[in-house]
């Protein structure tokens, strides 16, 4: 659902994971293994912090670069 207003510095699930080329069951496992952390919204409609999503997509281009 993308129709929810969220704050400015925070992307939804959906946004986080087109940015990261993932799905969204790839997103609950970064959460589920530590490596993204929920920044608030609800259980169902979670966001995230878009300096944690930045940072977490060029560790993972580095990561594919080397």
């Amino acid at each position: 659902m993308e129709s929810q207003i969220i704050r400015p510095g925070y992307l939804t699930a959906h946004q986080t994971a087109r940015l990261l080329g993932i799905s969204l069951a790839g997103v609950r496992q970064l959460v589920r293994r530590g490596q993204l952390q929920r920044s608030g919204g609800t259980d169902r409609q979670p966001w995230y912090a878009a300096r944690d999503v930045a940072a977490l997509a060029a560790d993972r281009c580095a990561r594919a670069a080397a």
